[in-house]
């Protein structure tokens, strides 16, 4: 299932983040505790922004300029009418060529939509577009080893990806960044998330 097909999938849904169901405050903790990482508040990207601005919120407030990406014509369209005086791009991250380097990078719940083969090749892609001493959050599913898999829990099938626990780290120490904060934060579920800051 190709990135693409993901986002398709996420616009049937994409009512599922406007209801007065979904859980705003979904992550929000943790992106506390990864900005309190960074030196400069200059640049932020969200990768996977999604529709409910909370994020592009929380980082407006701490004195970033966010910009948001994702694949989901819908959403996108949505977070600009929220945002219109920010820029956002409707871009698979696999393929898009990132416009400029960040001191802030999320991706919550995003990344591990993307194809197992380019998990890798698009972390290293990130990690580059960070500027010296940059900070980013990432969510994962954290298994011990690598696994990927389609699901329709939230109705059309989507697929997931994870490098494991351990492959993430080993990649992002490879590309030299320092191990801020790992996490499980919805134990006894495999998801969890990593803070990291570029060297």
């Amino acid at each position: 299932m190709n990135p693409v097909d993901i986002g398709k999938a996420y616009d049937q849904i994409t009512h599922l983040w406007q209801s007065e169901k979904f859980n705003l405050l979904n992550g929000i903790e943790p992106h506390k505790k990864a900005v309190s990482f960074v030196k400069t508040t200059g640049t932020a990207l969200d990768i996977g922004c999604g529709c409910t601005g909370r994020f592009i919120d929380l980082l407006l407030a701490e004195g970033f300029t966010p910009e948001g990406v994702d694949i989901s014509a819908k959403k996108i369209a949505l977070a600009q009418k929220k945002h219109p005086e920010l820029t956002f791009y409707h871009k698979d991250i696999c393929t898009w060529a990132i416009p400029r380097k960040y001191d802030f990078i999320t991706a919550w719940d995003s990344l591990w939509h993307i194809p197992l083969n380019e998990q890798r090749r698009v972390l290293t892609k990130i990690v580059e577009s960070l500027n010296k001493g940059g900070v980013f959050i990432f969510s994962f599913g954290g298994t011990d080893e690598p696994d990927d898999h389609t699901d329709s829990f939230m109705g059309p099938e989507v697929y997931y990806s994870t490098l494991g626990t351990s492959g993430f780290l080993s990649v992002l120490m490879e590309l030299g960044c320092i191990c801020k904060h790992l996490e499980f934060d919805q134990h006894p579920e495999f998801h969890a998330y990593i803070i990291v800051q570029k060297a």
